[in-house]
């Protein structure tokens, strides 16, 4: 034991720093510390006084007490990136330090610059050597905040550097600020995509930093950013000229100064989409053409105050555009439409939807056909002012047309969908709540086949019927796809000749919600089609029972997608399924079938050596214990209840 000190005959107390009997030590404070030995009363027999000077001497000076200057010049001779994560753990305080600090500004250290330019070449090989491996992060709702923005920037900076980057916020107080953005600004200069979603307190401040931080920037999409005006795209516009794709979606104080700025300074940009820009006009989307027509090849417009003379620019001036959407544009008439096609610019258009665009008519719709020669695929959605006469001489012009898709055209009949047929060569078909189309039968006789029509869709059309159904058997015998969804009125005997005139043999078949077809129609299509059909979706038609089930184990080779939702099956139908040694079932519904009870556990266990999903939502004579068991034999099987 080593003397102590002030140690005078029979005292019991004595005071001692720093011992190293840390056994007999208490800790009266951080400065002193008190020793006494076992079994002695404790005693004082000298004046002893605590003052507050003796405390501030001995007190142990502390990092935190630098001033914030002193320890960013610290923060920037870190030589990794594991140290400055380790370091952003401790406090706010020293994270808020390290966000603010460029990742260029690590290498001004002459004490650490050999240890962080090797570093540097690691993160650079990194990058090159990686297709597309920059990281990623997300961060939605309550998790979008500037706390976390800033550990991401720290976190990602030592590492290959944050590629992609996505905000969905929300509308309160403690979301996404301009700081937060700041921070991956500075933090992450490799950024390549930013997307930011409802984010309203972000303005032109943190687009500024982005800027000037982010020249690698290629993508950006803006979506309710309210705060975001003009100024801070024509930012992004002079110091990103990397961008090649721009998304701008209800920023009410964007307008046509940044989108000339864009197609002035942006010479890579390809994709455009604008909507619900109130300060968006002729004038932006104008020049955004004459100046960026050169590679700019996908474009969307919707709910813009642009007139005809906008189209007339895009018909000119849009050479290299290959995907064209144009939605609720109030203000375009069908001169705009008119000229648009008959500018003879739009060569190289493959895909065109048009929505709510009341300037779409027959007339403009036929100019169209003749001024885009390449196009392959058209969906025209709410224009009441096509009709038969549209469709028929559009198809007429245009000879390369493959898929057309009609959504909502009241005033397109069923003589207008088989002339069209007759005169282009369509791969698919798609008709959608079209009410203008009648279930009569046609005077005049149908005209040749169209062999090259693959795929049918014919959605909530309630006028499609038996005669529309064998007019199309006989027109196209050649389909493939077949989906007749939400036709009610359909039955078997109208169902029947499309079946039988499908001579290459049916691959995906979707008859749900036709609330009129029974087991005879399956019993058909399995004999017809059972060697072929990958998919039968029977969803919503209640008179199908078990007998359909039984069909479709016994002939239904290459089946792998099969839903029977809310049919009469029972447990019996279940038992033929799994009993199918040729069926090599992948996903499964029997949604909403009360007739499934506990008795096939057994069977679904059996078919689940094969599947991937299996949905037994509503199954109500079903319990969750039995469901349990199922989940943890069929581990592999996604099973929804």
């Amino acid at each position: 034991m080593p003397a102590l000190v002030n140690y005078s005959g029979d005292d019991d107390f004595f005071i001692r720093k720093n011992s190293i009997e840390l056994g007999r030590l208490c800790s009266i404070s951080s400065q002193a510390d008190v020793y006494w030995p076992p079994h002695k009363r404790v005693r004082i027999s000298a004046p002893f006084l605590f003052r507050e000077t003796d405390f501030e001497q001995n007190k142990q000076p502390s990092i935190n007490d630098l001033p914030g200057e002193c320890i960013f010049e610290i923060f920037k001779r870190l030589p990794s990136g594991r140290e400055r994560s380790l370091c952003a753990c401790v406090s706010k305080r020293w994270l808020r330090l390290l966000s603010s600090i460029r990742k260029g500004e690590y290498r001004s250290s002459n004490v650490v610059k050999e240890n962080i330019d090797s570093v540097s070449y690691a993160i650079e090989t990194i990058s090159s050597n990686e297709n597309g491996g920059y990281l990623t992060r997300c961060l939605e709702g309550k998790k979008a905040t500037d706390v976390r923005l800033a550990a991401v920037a720290v976190g990602t900076s030592g590492r290959s550097g944050l590629g992609k980057l996505s905000i969905r916020g929300s509308n309160s107080s403690c979301g996404v600020t301009n700081f937060g953005l700041s921070s991956i600004a500075r933090g992450c200069p490799s950024l390549k995509s930013l997307s930011l979603w409802n984010v309203p307190h972000v303005g032109d401040v943190g687009l500024y930093e982005i800027a000037k931080e982010c020249h690698l920037l290629e993508k950006l999409d803006l979506c309710q950013c309210p705060a975001v005006s003009s100024k801070g795209l024509i930012a992004i516009a002079e110091n990103c000229l990397n961008l090649t794709a721009l998304r701008i979606e209800s920023c009410p104080k964007i307008g046509n100064e940044s989108l000339q700025a864009i197609g002035k300074l942006c010479p890579k940009l390809q994709s455009i989409s604008i909507k619900d820009c109130p300060l968006v006009g002729d004038h932006g989307v104008s020049s955004l053409f004459s100046l960026a027509s050169s590679v700019l090849s996908k474009v969307k417009l919707e709910g813009l105050k642009i007139s005809d003379f906008s189209l007339s620019v895009i018909g000119y001036y849009g050479k290299s555009v290959t995907n064209l959407m144009l939605s609720g544009l109030g203000n375009v008439s069908e001169k705009g439409f008119w000229v648009m096609g008959n500018a003879q610019g739009l060569q190289k258009l493959v895909s065109l939807m048009i929505t709510s665009c009341r300037g779409l008519t027959d007339v403009s719709l036929e100019a169209m056909g003749k001024g885009c020669a390449n196009l392959k695929q058209m969906c025209l959605r709410s224009c009441r002012f096509v009709s038969d006469d549209g469709l028929l001489a559009f198809s007429k012009a245009q000879g390369s047309l493959e898929c057309l898709q009609l959504e909502e055209c009241n005033k397109v009949t069923q003589s207008g969908i088989i002339g069209f047929l007759s005169n282009c060569g369509l791969k698919s078909l798609a008709l959608v709540k079209c009410m203008g189309i009648r279930d009569i039968s046609l005077d005049t006789p149908l005209s040749s086949p169209c062999n090259s029509l693959k795929s049918l869709s014919v959605k909530n059309c309630p006028g499609f019927g038996t005669a529309s159904l064998a007019m199309v058997g006989n027109l196209c015998p050649q389909l493939q796809h077949v989906d007749l969804s939400g036709l009610y009125g359909i039955t078997d005997a109208g169902l029947l000749p499309l079946l039988e005139s499908c001579k290459e043999g049916l691959a995906k078949v979707n008859l749900s919600g036709c609330l009129n077809l029974t087991d005879e129609i399956v019993l058909a299509l399995t004999r017809l089609h059972g060697g072929t059909v990958e998919l039968l979706n029977l969803d919503g038609c209640r008179r199908i029972t078990d007998a359909s089930l039984v069909a479709v184990a016994d002939n239904c080779v290459f089946l792998n997608d099969l839903d029977v939702s809310r049919c009469a099956i029972s447990d019996s139908g279940v038992a033929a399924l799994s009993h199918a040694e040729q069926l090599n079932l992948q996903v499964v519904s029997f949604s909403g079938c009360l007739g499934v009870s506990n008795k096939s556990m057994p069977f679904l266990k059996q078919l689940g050596k094969t599947l991937v999903g299996l949905n037994l939502q509503h199954c109500n004579s079903i319990s969750a214990r039995n469901v349990e068991l199922l989940v943890e034999s069929l581990w592999r099987c996604d099973i929804l209840f």
